[in-house]
């Protein structure tokens, strides 16, 4: 049986966990979880005998005036059987086994601060009872039929969670059930545990979805009570559940070490990354090298590298080793003169507009410490930015031209599945298009979203995007798009946006952006390394991504040895 052999192998990836738990109970009514016990215990008494007793004590009941006299039930036929039980088991439908009673409808006036508690659809789940707005009704002898009892199931028949089961082990006080709650008491001498395990499953769950879609989320009583039902004998119902807690332990047990581990591993990550980047980094960087198949084979701890390795790029720490392979570098401050040089010959030639002076970065903008050599400057002064054409179809003429919305600027990529087109005018083709190299930025909907258009020929633009073009291209895009990713990361990008609820980056906010600026053949090298460690990240995503791919494989192949 595919499910015991890998069962450690399954419960690795948490999220198998319940799963599994499933995959026991559909093993568990179909008898295979005691296959070996059967061969063992030939002499029990069968299933036929245990009947006679229920009917016996149905009958009892009866005359107690404890239940009422139900509509006889039409048997189940050969071809309503779901699939092949043992031969010492049979199939009951869930009315003939038990008694089933729908709540009373309490009115919430007459709710009381004392009293039996009220046992509403929101008061219980598959976990147990929830006790933060208990409600009391005075009890009386009328609400007799309608208390809860100690191995009762309880089920919900109405709302977003229809057919949640709860099996009551033991009632802890007087507790009376409302209506649109159905209460199952099984008839003894069945072992009222061994048909919780079968409410669960896929056999019953199929039923309720069905009715769920047929009426509107509601399950009638009707619905419950043809329950198909695979009984065994009395003593094997025993020893199911047995079998069934024993395992239930087991992946819970290991459910309870994987999350362990996987935290103890994000705890690592998060002080080793950490280290990396308040340590000596080339040191730090050695001995995480030794721990990456180890540590690294979580999508969490991933995505913690990438911005890590984001993080020591724009502070300079990836370069340090080239700063000292190369003393003779040009500081930034020069580069960040001759662009500003650029820039005012820009506006002489009336090429772009002149702009108010942007303020003097201060101490207490600057977020850290920037290696000898770099400076830091706002965007505005290092590039030309506006955002794109508005939309009005009324208003627009000109000829139909493909354009890039928010939709379409992704991280890293643009999305060309879904362009849409409107009217430009030819003497709007340079105010709102991107050439290759510009940086394009999403002003709203996700706004600080930024990739580059890549392309040899340019595209028109939304007015929903900012167009980031650096000037005389001294500065590398990649860069930039890397240092909006880590701000979006770490969320301090937030500090830029504007509005309480819609939050937009408008361009006042983005020209007045801080940004580290380091030495021009310096930003090569700055990209170079980061594009290897992000290929680094690329692979250990990928082996993570075969990894999940296989356990979802083999859970599939447990699947279908179950259920086909």
């Amino acid at each position: 049986m595919q499910l015991l052999q890998h069962f450690k192998d399954l419960t690795l990836h948490p999220k198998n966990a319940q799963e599994i738990k499933g995959l026991i109970l559909q093993l568990a009514i179909q008898g295979k979880l005691t296959s070996n016990w059967r061969k063992n215990n030939i002499d029990i008494e069968p299933v036929s005998e245990l009947l006679k007793k229920v009917e016996k004590e149905k009958a009892q009941l009866i005359k107690d005036k404890r239940i009422k006299v139900e509509k006889s039930l039409s048997s189940i036929s050969k071809g309503e059987v779901p699939y092949v039980i043992p031969e010492s088991w049979s199939w009951y439908k869930l009315a003939e086994l038990s008694s089933i009673n729908g709540g009373f409808a309490f009115k919430s006036a007459n709710y009381i601060d004392d009293g039996a508690r009220v046992i509403r659809i929101s008061d219980f789940d598959e976990n147990g009872f929830k006790n933060h707005k208990i409600v009391r009704h005075l009890y009386t002898n009328d609400l007799e039929s309608y208390v809860l009892e100690d191995k009762n199931i309880l089920i919900a028949m109405t709302g977003g969670t229809v057919g949640k089961s709860l099996f009551v082990n033991e009632v802890p006080e007087i507790m009376v059930v409302n209506q649109r709650v159905a209460t199952i008491k099984i008839f003894m001498p069945i072992y009222e545990a061994y048909i919780n395990c079968v409410i669960p499953t896929k056999l019953i769950q199929d039923v309720i979805e069905e009715a769920k879609n047929s009426t509107n989320d509601n399950i009638s009583m009707s619905d419950i009570k043809g329950f198909k039902i695979p009984l065994p004998p009395l003593e094997e119902q025993k020893e199911i559940v047995r079998v069934v807690e024993i395992l239930f332990k087991e992946v819970e047990q290991l459910e309870k070490l994987t999350l362990e581990r996987i935290s103890l591993k994000e705890d690592f990550v998060t002080s080793a990354l950490q280290q990396l980047t308040t340590n000596n980094a080339n040191q730090e960087w050695a001995y995480l090298q030794e721990h990456f198949k180890s540590f690294f084979n979580e999508t969490k701890n991933i995505k913690k590298l990438r911005e890590t390795v984001l993080q020591l790029a724009v502070q300079g720490k990836l370069t340090a080793h080239w700063r000292v392979n190369n003393p003779e570098r040009e500081d930034a401050s020069i580069l960040l003169k001759r662009i500003q040089m650029e820039k005012a010959q820009l506006i002489k030639d009336k090429k772009i507009k002149k702009e108010k002076a942007l303020p003097v970065i201060t101490k207490d903008e600057i977020p850290y410490e920037l290696p000898d050599g770099w400076v830091w400057c706002r965007i505005g002064e290092v590039s030309i930015h506006s955002l794109g054409k508005m939309l009005d179809r009324n208003k627009n003429t000109g000829t139909y031209k493909p354009y890039l919305r928010n939709q379409n600027v992704r991280w890293f990529s643009i999305d060309m599945n879904d362009v849409k087109e409107m009217k430009f005018e030819e003497n709007e083709f340079e105010k709102f298009s991107a050439k290759k190299g510009d940086v394009l930025i999403c002003e709203g909907g996700y706004p600080g979203r930024a990739s580059i258009w890549d392309k040899d020929y340019p595209i028109m633009i939304q007015k929903a995007l900012h167009r980031v073009r650096f000037i005389d291209e001294l500065i590398d895009p990649n860069l930039f798009v890397s240092y909006l990713w880590l701000l979006d990361s770490n969320r301090s990008i937030e500090q830029y946006f504007t509005g309480a609820g819609i939050q937009h980056l408008t361009g006042q906010s983005l020209h007045k952006m801080l940004f580290p600026l380091p030495p021009f053949r310096e930003q090569k090298a700055i990209v170079q390394n980061v594009n290897a460690l992000m290929g680094l990240c690329d692979a250990l995503e990928q082996e993570v991504k075969q990894s999940q791919e296989q356990s979802e494989r083999l859970m599939q192949s447990c699947l279908r040895e179950v259920f086909e």
